[in-house]
């Protein structure tokens, strides 16, 4: 279910439009490289393929940074409110972007920030904010309080505590954390297609809508799935190195559940 539209996809990036109308399902004549080189030219999928990466890195960057230390107050301590507040990010889960995008886009303009690369990666990073801080609250939970409390006595600052014992223990989740959100930055497209208004600053899922608007009515098809291969390669290399891990993080989570 996952690997044949996986390799047709492939397959595709290397015909030219005559192979692909004469038959879809044919293997290629030849291997055309033209179509990788018509992509990343023509469309400017090169830009867009360094916007995404900074905007992927950023976001991911910003989430960790708001999310391990809500995180950590929401699990260890009771304070008035706390409840309340974790409740609102459980509703969080429910709220899907497209529900918000329109009062978004006119909040961002009024703030002049359309157009901006770091203001949609923190825009980013806080919609995924609730999943974020429910997985890790729920890891820091399943850490005994025991192995802070031994740290504070030989002598750890809070903070010395958080880096030194609590981080390690809950990289399970931090590396489940890491994964969903780098595949969901890097294929974000409404929010992008929105908020992203100028040529130079779109991201690769707007990109190939652009390759098919710079070939109009004549869509190069091959170019056209070589540029759905270049989107497609990062997540498929970090799912590829990272997979046995994020499996044992889902293992290790179900268990603490």
């Amino acid at each position: 279910m996952v690997v044949v539209p996986l390799l047709w996809t492939v397959m595709q990036s290397f015909k030219t439009s005559q192979e692909f109308f004469a038959d879809p399902w044919a293997l290629p004549g030849a291997f055309n490289f033209n179509n990788y080189a018509s992509a990343w030219e023509k469309a400017n999928m090169s830009a867009y393929f360094m916007n995404s990466v900074y905007v992927t890195l950023v976001s991911t960057a910003f989430l960790m940074i708001l999310a391990v230390p809500t995180s950590y107050c929401l699990a260890r301590f009771k304070f008035f409110g706390g409840e309340l507040i974790m409740l609102a990010m459980t509703l969080g889960l429910f709220i899907q972007p497209a529900y918000i995008l329109v009062p978004l886009f006119l909040l961002v303009a009024k703030l002049n920030l359309l157009n901006n690369l770091t203001a949609l990666s923190l825009i980013y990073a806080i919609i995924q904010l609730p999943f974020s801080i429910f997985i890790l609250t729920g890891f820091i939970k399943g850490v005994s309080k025991e192995y802070e409390e031994a740290a504070e006595i030989d002598g750890c600052t809070r903070l010395q505590t958080i880096r030194h014992v609590v981080l390690p223990m809950i990289k399970p989740g931090m590396l489940t954390v890491l994964i969903f959100n780098f595949m969901g930055f890097w294929n974000e497209y409404a929010m992008a297609f929105t908020l992203l208004t100028m040529d130079n600053k779109k991201t690769l899922p707007v990109g190939l809508q652009n390759l098919m608007e710079v070939q109009r009515f004549s869509t190069d098809w091959g170019a056209l799935f070589a540029g759905m291969v270049i989107v497609i390669i990062p997540t498929v290399i970090v799912y590829a190195f990272l997979n046995k891990k994020l499996t044992e993080a889902v293992n290790v989570g179900g268990l603490k559940g």
